[in-house]
């Protein structure tokens, strides 16, 4: 009889050991703060909460602040959320020993880093410059979020593994440019590793493993994401996955409709995957000062945009009958939730820190 107690004991403790993911998608809303996830509803569907994010169930607050400010900018942002320390603005995974523009700091250890250590598939996705903080903060390390050259060549410098896999994302130009001023040129660089620069995403062969596209204008985040997931899924082991979208609000009508398109994509990309074995992360790296002030149901809260747009400058603060904006980062907390295994992780009020420990103990991994 004591055999069998035993025995049913340990087969529940083995049941109730949590799933490990096998892959991770996180899906970043460059200033998708709380009020920008709420008006992004109501612009889309005409009621709060519509959003597919906001069906999840494991949803916590992350604190945005750095190491030394209260409100945060993308590199400091990013860095906390991929590499588990805080450090300054402007700093790309560098410790908070590093000194802006002017000395390096301690080389953090980013989380596509260990993926790529393990062997996984990584890869990068930004509908903004792929040099830019958010996405550079998963691939490199800099003392300075402004060195394009020096970022993006880390593509092909890579500490842990072969580096990451697939680039896809806007800023074309000004990376060349940054490379130049490094003395290098950049379709020579990459030839001399074996990998191909296109133009655009339809360009990128069936055959194409290790894919960089860099484009002039705005990327298609959709059409990149299906195949960087197809590419990726390849790999038996899995794939780290990172997907930007800017929802700044500066124009309000562009960066809440953006967030309406990141949570169609996050929807299609759930309906993609095997849910058994991929955590969806969403967050934001910080939040932004937009407020809903007024608006009644049944009136489109951007009612007024367009009457505003003939009389005031893009720079001015936007003041409309049902929404405020500000133009500037804010230092409130911001939604972080996720999807699939390890997204129980996700609750109360956390440190931004805390994404990137979710994600490693979702994999299995020590840091």
């Amino acid at each position: 009889m004591r055999t069998l107690l035993i025995l049913l004991a340990l087969g529940s403790s083995l049941s109730a050991a949590p799933k490990r993911a096998k892959n991770i998608i996180l899906f970043l809303a460059d200033a998708g703060g709380v009020a920008t996830v709420n008006a992004a509803s109501i612009l889309e569907y005409g009621e709060a909460q519509k959003l597919f994010i906001q069906s999840w169930p494991n949803v916590a607050l992350s604190d945005t602040s750095t190491a030394s400010s209260w409100v945060t900018d993308s590199a400091a942002g990013m860095t906390a959320i991929v590499t588990g320390v805080k450090t300054h603005n402007g700093i790309v995974s560098q410790g908070p020993d590093a000194v802006r523009g002017k000395k390096d700091g301690t080389r953090l250890k980013t989380i596509l880093e260990y993926a790529e250590e393990r062997g996984l598939s990584t890869g990068v996705i930004s509908n903004v410059a792929v040099a830019d903080a958010t996405p550079a903060a998963c691939y490199s390390q800099s003392n300075d979020r402004r060195s394009f050259g020096e970022i993006f060549l880390q593509v092909f410098d890579p500490r842990f593994g072969d580096g990451v896999d697939l680039v896809m994302g806007a800023g074309r130009k000004r990376i060349y440019d940054g490379v130049k001023e490094k003395g290098s040129n950049l379709d020579s660089v990459a030839a001399s590793k074996g990998r191909k620069i296109y133009g655009e995403v339809s360009e990128v062969g069936e055959s194409d493993a290790r894919p960089i596209v860099l484009t002039d204008g705005d990327i298609k985040v959709p059409e990149a994401a299906r195949k960087a997931i197809q590419t990726l899924s390849r790999n038996r082991k899995g794939y780290f996955l990172m997907i930007e979208w800017d929802t700044h609000t500066d124009n309000p009508e562009q960066g809440l409709g953006n967030l309406a398109k990141l949570d169609k994509l996050i929807r299609e990309v759930a309906g993609m995957v095997n849910r058994n074995e991929t955590l969806l992360v969403f967050t934001a790296d910080h939040s932004f000062d937009l407020r809903m002030t007024g608006g009644r149901r049944g009136e489109p809260i951007l009612k007024d945009y367009a009457e505003w747009k003939k009389t005031h400058k893009t720079n001015e603060p936007v003041k409309l009958a049902a929404v405020r904006v500000d133009h500037s980062h804010t230092g409130e907390e911001v939604i972080a939730t996720g999807l699939g295994p390890g997204a129980e992780g996700f609750r109360g009020f956390i440190p931004n820190t805390r994404i990137f420990g979710i994600m490693m103990d979702a994999l299995g991994w020590k840091r």
